[in-house]
């Protein structure tokens, strides 16, 4: 339970919901099959890019080309950023903040571990929202409000572009000295070409689902089959705790949304204050939870997307790629846990307070 306080909440709350409304034939209407496997087919996608050290690789290039301290931390942070958008929020995480650690301590900048890791993780939360596919809840979001890839984007486009101005504000004006040969992490991963290239193609197979230009049964397919064929041990680094998490807010909603007295209270509540009631919501049970809750009271999908987005900003557990960074920078740097969670939330506190208000006047 400690493990995996989320799935552990979800599914207390489906077995609550379950003694309100007792399970008939509707339950089966309740799970949205296509968001789950799409969300399937792209961590297993990402969990092979992953295992074989293809991020990693991309890391070390990219800094190999750094000639200053402030390079390293640009490189650090914006690769957080970008590369978010396309492997999610989480997987940035898992993979540059360990990485991140390890080159600063060589570059002898362990001081700067703090801020740097901190704007990782901030860049990955913002950068994600850019996508429908950069985390789950936008995934969801993205399926249920019917929109078309290009008006996501669009949507979302302003928000990302302030994100990316503001971390380069915060970065640009920090101390510079030269770097001499930084060797970041010893020896480069050797790249296996054959499964690398069958995970790119797979990745593009995804995105290509997501945009609604391949059925998802035909991507599934492919998935399964190649990854059973070639590479099945990358499925024990799916995150199936996730999958079940989003399977028990399903009942759960689903539950409470024939329950007519909560479903007329929570919609009063949050009717015309979609995206402030994200954002707070997220504070407490995270971004991911929040859509998953709040899309079942409300059509104002706009207003979710942007909200929920935002939200990931605040508390620790906002949004739950933020415990990654955490834990990462803890286990390296424990006497620092208090400076870190200092300047967490000051940092993300800056970012909502620039971003929401410009939300609300775009809105």
């Amino acid at each position: 339970m400690k493990r995996e306080a989320v799935l552990s909440v979800a599914l207390a709350l489906a077995l609550f919901s379950a003694f309100l409304v007792h399970p008939d034939e509707e339950y089966l209407s309740y799970v949205d099959g296509q968001t789950l496997i799409l969300l399937f087919c792209l961590m297993t996608v990402m969990a092979g890019f992953q295992a074989h050290g293809v991020f990693t690789s991309l890391g070390a290039g990219l800094l190999r080309r750094s000639r200053s301290t402030r390079q390293v931390e640009i490189t650090l942070v914006l690769i957080c950023f970008f590369s978010s958008m396309l492997v999610t929020n989480d997987v940035a995480l898992l993979t540059f903040v360990p990485f991140s650690l390890t080159v600063l301590r060589l570059a002898g900048q362990e001081s700067r571990a703090v801020p740097v890791v901190v704007l990782q993780t901030v860049a990955a939360n913002l950068g994600s929202m850019f996508t429908p596919i950069g985390n789950p809840q936008n995934l969801y979001l993205y399926a249920q409000s019917g929109r078309g890839l290009g008006d996501f984007l669009a949507l979302m486009l302003p928000y990302t572009l302030l994100s990316g101005l503001m971390l380069l504000l915060c970065l640009l004006p920090g101390r510079s000295a030269p770097l001499a040969g930084l060797a970041p992490g010893g020896a480069e991963p050797s790249l296996r070409r054959r499964r690398t290239g069958m995970y790119l193609l797979l990745f593009l197979a995804s995105v290509s689902s997501v945009a609604k230009l391949l059925p998802v049964w035909l991507l599934t397919a492919a998935v399964v089959v190649c990854v059973l064929a070639a590479d099945r041990r990358v499925l024990r680094r799916v995150d199936w705790s996730l999958l079940l998490t989003f399977a028990a807010f399903f009942v759960f909603i689903g539950n409470m949304g024939r329950v007519p007295a909560f479903r007329s209270l929570l919609e009063q509540a949050i009717s015309g204050h979609e995206l402030v009631t994200a954002v707070c919501a997220s504070q407490v049970i995270s971004n991911v939870p929040a859509a998953l809750l709040l899309s079942g009271f409300t059509s104002e999908w706009d207003a979710l997307i942007v909200g929920t987005n935002l939200g990931g900003l605040g508390t620790l557990i906002a949004s739950m790629a933020s415990l990654i960074s955490y834990k990462f920078f803890v286990r390296e740097h424990p006497q620092k846990r208090g400076a870190y969670l200092l300047f967490f939330t000051g940092a993300n506190l800056l970012f909502l307070a620039v971003l929401l208000p410009a939300a609300l006047l775009l809105g």
